[in-house]
């Protein structure tokens, strides 16, 4: 059981640095709760693949410095139509 779980993790900080993704497009893509992927990603990944998690995060710690601007965008576009 174990092995699968952290071959999750693997997949999914794949899918995050190939396709610059967010948790959440990670986690409908993958069919989990995205405290699933973040409880994979900072957690499980932290310790069976640090190389991979360094570069995992960088795209998270981008992704969540530039949230706030989707934000507002989202707003922008809700309320112009």
């Amino acid at each position: 059981m174990k092995g699968i779980v952290e071959q999750r993790a693997v997949e999914l900080a794949e899918y995050i640095i190939e396709n610059n993704a967010t948790v959440r497009a990670a986690a409908k893509k993958f069919g989990v709760s995205k405290s699933t992927v973040h409880m994979d990603i900072t957690k499980r990944l932290r310790f069976s693949n640090p190389s991979l998690y360094i570069s995992v995060r960088k795209v998270l710690d981008i992704n969540k410095a530039e949230r706030h601007i989707r934000g507002g965008l989202a707003t922008k576009e809700k309320y112009s139509k």
